[in-house]
């Protein structure tokens, strides 16, 4: 038998295995911890790059669209975290490419606008049903265009910005209003702009910056206020850049990494919205274009594949505590023009795009927790 001991007595025992497999831990490398891994996962039914993923309120991811070895896809799947799986969903009223989709306050997914030939640029919009699994029209934009941006804002509605469309890059910007389902003019951009970035934020407004406009590579940034519905410039970046990343961080900073400005880019950048300025921060290990960037639970950004000369299964991860960029495990595929989730349990589902054998059905995850284990105390 053993001797009977104080509560006092396990605290302090379960203290110093904390304070032991703490130490211990960080004298692992990172991979043995279990941090920053990949594993696989269910591959999609069709192969995709270009396409959209949302998250949806049920935990599922919703990927549609996009382009595939037959051309440009109607055809949308749910990935389920639980299972794995994924499982084919209702296809969308017209297929499309490098089009937004956007999740509203009500659960249902925007889609709107994209690619669909090379004489076929679209104004139509479509809304997917969770409850049903169905796509339905909605108000058509007064412009067609692709390669735009669009953002959610606080007052639900969702601002499209730029893109091509009429054959030459757009100003133009519009409001989609959920509770009507049409669309009005709203100010446009001082600058015409395509695959440019826009980011929501804590204020309210909406910073795009970047892109490709003219036949030049942009550094000018502007933001739009939806308060008055006007846009105004702001500093510009350092670097011109289009295909690059934006992120929002914790701190209220956007970070924005990579991209190309006629060379493949390395850099990275801050925007400051208290001073409406940017600075520059530590360069990416990897220059990339076409990347996907995505901020984890723990504050730190995933930057994943994309392009330099070639395809990449590298990935990197962004400190703001230090500015600074580290390693974190590599994909088993490389690939570009796909697209990366944050799913509810902290893991990062990136599915489809492109390598240098075609174009992908497959999936992977990544994995940023660190797992503790402690032994069962009794006494």
């Amino acid at each position: 038998m053993y001797a009977q001991r104080s509560p006092k007595f396990f605290y302090l025992i379960l203290t110093l295995m904390i304070v032991v497999t703490s130490a211990f831990i960080a004298a692992v490398p990172a991979q043995a911890a279990g941090i920053g891994t990949w594993s696989s996962t269910g591959s999609m039914d069709t192969a995709r790059k270009y396409h959209s993923a949302t998250l949806l309120p049920d935990g599922k991811v919703l990927v549609a669209g996009g382009y595939g070895s037959s051309g440009i896809l109607a055809s949308a799947e749910l990935y389920d975290p639980a299972s794995g799986t994924w499982s084919s969903t209702g296809s969308m009223v017209t297929g499309r490419t490098t089009h937004s989709a956007t999740l509203l306050p009500n659960g249902t997914v925007l889609v709107a606008g994209g690619y669909i030939s090379s004489s076929g640029i679209l104004a139509s919009a479509e809304l997917y049903d969770p409850a049903s699994g169905t796509w339905s029209s909605t108000g058509s934009m007064a412009t067609e265009r692709y390669g735009h941006s669009a953002t959610l804002l606080p007052n639900g509605k969702v601002l499209v910005a730029g893109g091509i469309g009429g054959g030459s890059y757009l100003s133009s910007a519009e409001l989609y209003d959920p509770a009507s389902g049409t669309w009005s003019s709203t100010g446009s951009m001082a600058t015409a702009r395509y695959v440019h970035s826009a980011t929501l934020l804590p204020n309210g407004k909406v910073l795009v910056a970047g892109g490709i406009g003219g036949g030049s590579y942009l550094s000018s940034a502007e933001l739009y206020d939806p308060a008055v519905g006007t846009w105004s410039s702001t500093g510009s970046m350092a670097t011109a850049r289009y295909v690059h990343s934006a992120t929002l961080l914790p701190n209220g900073k956007v970070l924005v990494a990579g991209g190309y400005g006629g060379s493949h880019l390395s850099s990275a950048e801050l925007y400051d919205p208290a001073v409406g300025t940017w600075s520059s921060t530590g360069s990416m290990a990897t220059a990339r274009y076409v990347h996907s960037a995505t901020l984890l639970p723990n504050g730190k950004v995933l930057v994943v594949g994309g392009l330099r000369t070639n395809y990449l299964s590298s990935a990197e991860l962004y400190d703001p505590a230090s500015g600074t960029w580290s390693s974190t495990g590599s994909m088993a595929t490389a690939r570009s023009e796909h697209s990366a989730t944050l799913l509810p349990d902290g893991k990062v589902l990136v599915a489809g795009g492109v390598d240098g054998s075609g174009i992908l059905s497959s999936a992977e995850l990544y994995n940023a927790r660190m797992q503790l284990f402690l032994p069962f105390i009794t006494r």
